[in-house]
Formats: structure tokens, C-alpha cells, sequence
């Protein structure tokens, strides 16, 4: 079955910097695109990268522009999520996300910015 399991969340200071991983299981990888979200809480979830699949164009939330950064390696499975100079509301659960069928989602990874 199609799975999404993210990893790599943790407790990071106000400028610092995390590396989220999702490793995908159960479809075809490099045929789908893929995107990360976030959701705070009390917030909705929102979405802040994607990467398309084959030439792996990206795009962002205006809100992470610069300093996060979206990547893929197919060979891996793997979708990534570089996240520097973090700040303190960019506390949130962050979730990647597989197009197939309805849209496939992981458990989540916890991220806590702290000041």
C-alpha cells in the first residue's frame, strides 16, 4: 500500500536548521510530484514546497522563500525538506504529501522553533 513516513522533526533555537525526510513506499516515485505542508496549532495546514516530478521544478509558500528548500531523490524514494534560519512560528507539524489517488498523506513530523 501507499506509504509516507517523514522523519527528521525535532527541538531547534530561533535560527537554526532541521532536515525533514519522507520516504515513500508502495508507488511509483519519480512518476508524481510531491509537497510538504505544515500545520501550527489551532491553524489550518498549509502548504509551503513543492517539487514536480522528472526535472524537479520547485515552488514555495512566499513565507519560506530562501530559507527552505525542497529536493527529491528518486533513486532514495526520498522527498526532503532543508529548513534554515527557523523561526519561532514555524512551530508545526509537517506533513509530505503523494498525489496518488485521493492524495496520500504521512503521519507527520514535529517541529518546535524554540526562543
Amino acid at each position: 500500500q501507499v506509504q509516507l513516513v517523514e522523519s527528521g522533526g525535532g527541538l531547534v533555537q530561533s535560527g537554526g536548521s532541521l532536515r525533514l525526510s519522507c520516504a515513500a513506499s508502495g508507488f511509483t516515485f519519480s512518476y508524481y510530484g510531491m509537497s510538504w505542508s505544515r500545520q501550527a496549532p489551532g491553524k489550518e495546514r498549509e502548504l509551503v514546497a513543492t517539487i514536480t516530478r522528472g526535472s524537479g521544478i520547485t515552488n514555495y509558500a512566499d513565507s519560506v522563500k530562501g530559507r527552505l528548500t525542497i529536493s527529491r531523490d528518486n533513486a532514495k524514494n526520498t522527498v526532503y525538506l532543508q529548513m534554515n534560519s527557523l523561526k519561532t512560528e514555524e512551530t508545526a507539524v509537517y506533513y509530505c504529501k503523494a498525489p496518488v489517488g485521493f492524495g496520500v498523506w504521512g503521519q507527520g513530523t514535529q517541529v518546535t522553533v524554540s526562543s
